[in-house]
């Protein structure tokens, strides 16, 4: 079994910001030279997730909508109370982010087969950015034959 390990780099917008990962998870794959077995998308990062969805422009305003409502970000949290915290004094207030990050996820495991993505139709494998701007970084790992 061969495993074959990548980073993507990507630098994020304000707030709530959704990105489609599938160019650099592919060329990742190509590089890889594996035809058989699996790929691990995980984020380096708690204020962010990896969730597979559609990647279409209406579906991506509604899901912002969702997650803001779901924790939204002017609420009360004792995360935010950063003087009962130990760290920076510019530390953001992010607590909304964290939370919504965990029901998400941080990783997706998908079977490769003759080289592509075991993925239906419509699916993508995306970041989702919950406290940006920033550049984050995601690994993908290529394992298989």
């Amino acid at each position: 079994m061969k495993f074959f390990p990548s980073f993507i780099d990507v630098e994020t917008g304000e707030g709530v910001t959704i990105h489609n990962l599938m160019p650099a998870i592919r060329e990742a794959i190509n590089n890889a030279g594996i035809k058989n077995g699996f790929v691990t998308v995980t984020s380096q990062h708690t204020t962010t997730a990896i969730a597979i969805n559609e990647h279409e422009e209406r579906l991506l305003d509604d899901i912002r909508v969702f997650l803001e409502r779901l924790a939204p970000p002017g609420d009360k949290y004792l995360h935010n109370d950063i003087a009962l915290r130990d760290c920076p004094p510019d530390e953001p207030e992010n607590a909304h982010s964290h939370l919504v990050g965990m029901l998400l996820g941080s990783s997706e495991v998908i079977a490769l087969s003759d080289g592509e993505l075991v993925l239906g139709q419509y699916q993508s494998v995306m970041l989702y950015e919950l406290d940006g701007p920033r550049t984050r970084k995601v690994n993908v790992q290529v394992i298989g034959e």
